[in-house]
């Protein structure tokens, strides 16, 4: 099946067709598949939204070069070891070798925001978002700098901007729903 063809049947077919296809562009789907399935993210069927956002993430993961696939592997094991140094090594040399490969970015970032170094972490969300505005984990993740640096105002901002393109996030909506609460009890954004 073609890319065109499960964009289609994505948007037209029926629940277990939409699945398959949302799927298939997980596989082989490049840039046209994601704003069809950002789209899906908010299917009435569950399966479909769940299929979507991994489908998303796999998309996002591929750089076009399968050396710096490679090496965006080697980070994301980095990370899974709490090897935060080695990862950010890794991470920037995706970002050297691709620049405007967003994922490198988005990796560097959890790496940052992990070693607690929140503001080069937002530097990297900024700039992942940059190149994939649908980015909702960068959104989420700069969400959760802010709210570390308690600008609350700030992290409500990018907490709704994650949802806005990904409702399907429950961790993100209790973060933002908390971060409301705090507001509301006086909490000027910025303590």
């Amino acid at each position: 099946m073609r890319e065109e063809d499960a964009i289609r049947q994505l948007q037209e077919g029926e629940d277990t067709a939409r699945r398959q296809a949302a799927d298939l562009l997980g596989t082989m789907g490049g840039a046209r598949a994601e704003e069809p399935l950002v789209q899906a993210l908010r299917d009435e069927d569950w399966g479909v939204r769940t299929i979507a956002e991994h489908s998303l993430w796999q998309i996002w993961c591929r750089s076009g070069e399968a050396a710096v696939d490679a090496l965006l592997q080697e980070g994301i094991e980095a990370l899974d070891r709490k090897a935060w140094a080695e990862a950010v090594a890794k991470f920037t040399r995706v970002i050297e070798r691709v620049p405007e490969f967003a994922e490198g970015y988005n990796k560097r970032a959890t790496s940052y925001y992990l070693m607690g170094e929140y503001t080069q972490a937002i530097d990297d969300c900024e700039a992942t978002v940059a190149r994939n505005p649908y980015h909702f984990g960068a959104l989420s993740g700069e969400g959760l700098c802010y709210l570390a640096l308690r600008k609350l105002d700030k992290a409500q901002e990018f907490f709704r901007r994650a949802l806005a393109v990904n409702p399907n996030m429950p961790g993100v909506a209790q973060n933002l729903a908390a971060v409301e609460r705090s507001l509301l009890a006086g909490g000027n954004g910025s303590d």
